[in-house]
This record gives C-alpha cells, structure tokens and sequence, in this order.
C-alpha cells in the first residue's frame, strides 16, 4: 500500500498545504504545485457536483473518492471547508479514518490552535509538517 500525497485546500479553494511521500511521477510539463493545486481543486469541485445532482439517492455523505486503474483519489471534506486529497495506490484501505486524524490531531493541534497562524495562510509550521510526516509514515497505508 502506498500513499503518493496530499493537498489541503481551505473554504475558498486556496492551496494550505502541499506533501509528497512516494510520488514517483512529476507533471510532464513541468507545472508548479500552485497550477497543479487549481487543476485539481478545479476537478474536485466539478466532480462534487456531479456526484450531488446526478446520484439517485440523498447523498449525505457525498463525494468520497474516485478510483482509476492505477491510483485511488480519496477526498474529505470537514464542516468548516478544509478539503483533504489524498492519493493512494488500489489496495489502500482505511484513507478516510486517516484524514480524519489529519485533521483531528495534526491540522487542528498544531495550526487551528497555534495563535501564530492565520487561517486561510499556506501552512508554514515545522511543527505541523514533522507531525503529519511522523503520523502517515507510522500508518498502515504508508509504503516507502
């Protein structure tokens, strides 16, 4: 199991954070992580959509993750707005309980709390960074 990054995106659709863990591709025209991040935040919120007006069913949970035959993109989304996109190779299973915890007791503990941090800013902590590279290298999921 293998997991290849990780975006946050605040309310707005503003790049927080960017990290790579095994990645082994690079864009093929060389695009910066701020036009990559637009590129996908641009796909998330079309595929959002779709998924909220086309489903049959009430959809409460909405859009989770979408799969192709070589990576999984998993997709959390918390009642404030911070959007999580983490990509992950076929047989990764429990992503989700993942980013939760991100979210619970890395984004929270070390920016939402922290009085030095503006929200909305990129995510500049070391503290925050060695922390979330700490917790999902320690995950299951994680394979170097």
């Amino acid at each position: 199991m293998t997991i290849h990054n990780l975006y946050m995106f605040d309310r707005q659709g503003s790049l927080m954070y960017y990290g790579e863990w095994n990645r082994n591709r690079k864009p093929e025209n060389m695009l910066n992580i701020n036009e990559e991040a637009k590129l996908m935040y641009g796909m998330l919120y079309s595929i959002k959509n779709f998924v909220n007006k086309m489903s049959p069913h009430d959809v409460r949970e909405g859009f989770q993750c979408y799969k192709t035959s070589k990576y999984v993109l998993n997709y959390f989304e918390t009642p404030s707005g911070i959007k999580y996109v983490m990509n992950t190779d076929l047989q990764s299973q429990g992503v989700r309980e993942l980013l939760q915890t991100i979210n619970s007791q890395i984004y929270i503990e070390y920016c939402v709390k922290n009085p030095a941090y503006n929200y909305g800013e990129p995510i500049q902590s070391e503290l925050f960074k060695t922390k979330l590279d700490e917790l999902v290298k320690q995950s299951p999921i994680f394979k170097s």
